[in-house]
């Protein structure tokens, strides 16, 4: 038993043609595929197009991560079109605006893919934990943390969402972070997967980390017009992808509320976090 998986693509679509590529020549029995294809890039729609078509043979499996839901929650009619409240979500709405506001191929994605096979037990993916989905796992969680995370353990446990990859073994479950296919944020630029295999000797995985055109990535930024369309906040992104390093949870955090309460604007709050942005890891 073969099985890819992919996560956090994040609008990527040169890194998801080559992690595509490398996965189709690897011939895996299942490749999954755990969420957050969109937002926080430029090309959502391309990406998801490409993966929505591979699942429509059986061994291609796709859940939704929490950047789906933060599209699919645009179709609130109460959602503000201007003001501080907009501009925290400008780019998100701009992706919901792309999709011509009709999210209804994202919503039908289940939160959770279970496979169960007597030979092979149970391999479970969720985008980040079983208590929701902005649930990270890192490679520094606790046992008694990850015992919470992960529930009923099966014999495998695949998990996105932090762009930190990992395997780790707990107890006699195999935990598996992919890290991002388009967004990596352990300083490494390079797109990646993880490979999950099944042998004698039971489960197996290893990330495997891809050169790709990561120039053609930065220009898809200007010439989408995703640069202008989705706000200030498409600058952090566009750092993110050439540090490799998360930006925009800790631009959130210093400047959100300042922003709500109408002390500083979105674009102001941006461009001094640009003047001091993170360059080393936070963990």
């Amino acid at each position: 038993m073969k099985i890819a998986v992919l996560s956090d693509i994040h609008g990527n679509f040169p890194a998801l043609e080559a992690v595509t590529d490398h996965v189709e020549r690897w011939h895996p029995d299942f490749v999954l595929v755990a969420g957050d294809i969109v937002n926080r890039g430029p090309r959502s729609h391309d990406c998801l197009n490409v993966l929505l078509e591979k699942q429509k043979q059986d061994d291609w499996k796709i859940i939704r991560g929490n950047h789906e839901d933060y599209v699919i929650s645009r179709e609130n009619p109460n959602d503000p079109k201007e003001g501080p409240k907009f501009d925290l979500f400008q780019p998100t709405y701009y992706i919901y605006q792309q999709f011509n506001y009709d999210v209804s191929s994202i919503s039908a994605l289940p939160e959770e893919i279970r496979i169960n096979s007597a030979e092979y037990g149970c391999v479970r993916m969720v985008h980040a934990s079983m208590r929701h989905n902005r649930d990270g796992i890192y490679p520094e969680t606790t046992d008694a943390k990850l015992k919470k995370q992960i529930g009923l353990a099966p014999d495998v446990f695949i998990t996105g969402h932090t762009h930190r990859p990992f395997v780790r073994t707990f107890g006699k479950t195999l935990v598996v972070n992919a890290g991002s296919v388009g967004l990596p944020f352990d300083e490494d630029q390079r797109t990646g997967y993880a490979k999950i295999t099944y042998r004698r000797k039971g489960w197996k995985a290893k990330i495997v980390r891809l050169s790709y055109n990561i120039d053609q990535a930065k220009r898809d930024f200007y010439e989408t017009g995703y640069l202008e369309g989705a706000g200030p906040q498409a600058k952090i992104v566009l750092l993110e992808l050439e540090l490799a390093l998360s930006q925009l949870w800790h631009w959130s955090k210093r400047y959100s509320n300042l922003i709500l309460q109408g002390k500083m604007t979105a674009a102001e709050s941006i461009e001094a976090f640009l003047q001091d942005p993170i360059t080393e890891p936070y963990w």
